[in-house]
């Protein structure tokens, strides 16, 4: 799930800062464009790749939150009204991968020094 959701996240990124493969539609905020997709792009690589996961996911839960009730609460307050679903459901999945770690098939597993992946037994 981590490895998927950050490479979703970082396609919009992608999409934000080089209008591929689609371009952003015309009056984006310059602050939506390189700001969040700075955030979406380094963030979501960060998650996929499993590097500084906690940290990462944490910063990109809190800019879906931020994302969540500047584009779609103002709307309506329920997710399937304001068509913010999207929005909360990366809120919490990243809020989920801060809270419990990148899993032993990361980059930070690796990393950890004196720590083994569990073994099973035979």
């Amino acid at each position: 799930m981590r490895f998927f959701a950050g490479f979703l996240f970082l396609c919009h990124g992608v999409q934000k800062l080089f209008g591929y493969p689609m371009p952003m539609p015309p009056g984006v905020p310059p602050f939506i464009t390189y700001g969040a997709g700075s955030i979406e792009l380094v963030g979501g690589t960060l998650i996929m790749l499993g590097l500084f996961t906690g940290w990462a996911a944490f910063i990109t839960s809190g800019q879906m939150a931020v994302a969540y009730w500047m584009a779609h609460g103002p709307k309506a307050f329920l997710p399937l009204v304001n068509q913010g679903e999207l929005a909360v459901l990366y809120c919490f999945a990243f809020l989920y991968i801060s809270a419990h770690g990148s899993g032993i098939w990361s980059i930070d597993a690796l990393l950890a020094p004196g720590k083994e992946p569990p073994h099973h037994p035979d």
